[in-house]
């Protein structure tokens, strides 16, 4: 998935931490395996070959995070979207190329497209999935949050009750720690060039994840255009948030929401946030200069600056 999964946990001296780390590794590499779209031979990508209408055998996995960016994405009327894949290559973040096709971008700007959730059909008791149009699916918002979610289970698995997994920004607390805290983990400044935390927050069986415009981007002229697409605009999202972090019990959740606050801006985001009862902060760029908009209590309590 191109980046790094830690594991910080607190454990007997006896504790036999190399099973737990190969386990660990397993049930990253799995959901690589299964979800890349870097990987030609993945399962997704099978997927995204098969012709509509066909049916396609898929690992129970993929079905979870299929049916769960099925429901995000209805119930985000599209924000959250696991079909945009052709524009993440259109514009030069996918397995593609790291340059913009201009043609391709040319003929999907500013069109309009069906929602990923009308077109794509899922048989979760047969296991399989189908395409009703040539739809090129991409997990990129949503699986790295079932990642930490499978590492999480892993460590539970192990008999450890305080745990902090992590795969690059999206993280899920186990437990508290011995002494009875919660787990502190930063909330990261958007920020184009350095990384240094923007605030703290306490997690207590609860994951956080985020989405931003600062970590993947491309400039065009003096505009630089984050890698989070649009299916409205057929392009990538163009407003003034720089970031939207979540805290759900869930990664897998706290990750899709995240893209889909992000995608809708600060107010429909924060309208859907609130309708749904979820955690979020908005942290939006006006020039330099960075403001902060909070949904749900825990950010409220957080100590962001």
């Amino acid at each position: 998935m191109g980046t790094r999964w830690s594991a910080l946990l607190y454990a007997p001296e006896t504790f036999d931490l190399t099973a737990l780390e190969a386990e660990l590794a397993c049930a990253v590499a799995n959901v690589d395996r299964q979800m890349s779209t870097w990987k030609p031979d993945s399962d997704l990508m099978r997927l995204n070959a098969a012709a509509p209408g066909i049916w396609v055998p898929v690992p129970a996995e993929l079905m979870l995070v299929l049916e769960k960016g099925v429901e995000i994405g209805r119930a985000s009327d599209g924000a959250f979207d696991i079909g945009l894949g052709d524009l993440v290559n259109a514009w030069g973040f996918g397995p593609s190329g790291k340059v913009a096709d201009g043609e391709a971008v040319r003929c999907r700007l500013g069109k309009v497209r069906p929602p990923t959730h009308e077109l794509l059909e899922l048989d979760r008791s047969g296991r399989r999935a189908r395409k009703h149009a040539p739809v090129k699916l991409d997990l990129s918002g949503i699986a790295k949050g079932f990642a930490v979610d499978a590492m999480a289970e892993v460590v539970r698995g192990f008999g450890v009750g305080s745990a902090l997994v992590a795969l690059d920004g999206e993280l899920k607390a186990t437990g508290v720690r011995p002494d009875g805290a919660p787990w502190i983990v930063a909330v990261e400044k958007p920020d184009y060039e350095t990384r240094e935390p923007l605030g703290l927050v306490a997690l207590h069986n609860a994951a956080i994840a985020t989405s931003g415009d600062y970590r993947h981007w491309i400039e065009i002229g003096r505009t630089r255009l984050s890698h989070t697409m649009d299916r409205v605009h057929g392009g990538p999202v163009a407003n003034n948030v720089a970031s939207v972090s979540v805290v759900c019990p869930s990664c897998m959740e706290a990750d899709a929401w995240a893209t889909a606050l992000l995608a809708l801006g600060p107010e429909k985001g924060r309208e859907l946030a609130r309708h749904n009862g979820l955690h979020a902060l908005f942290v939006l760029r006006s020039g330099d200069s960075l403001s902060q908009v909070t949904v749900g209590k825990v950010f409220e309590e957080a100590c962001v600056a």
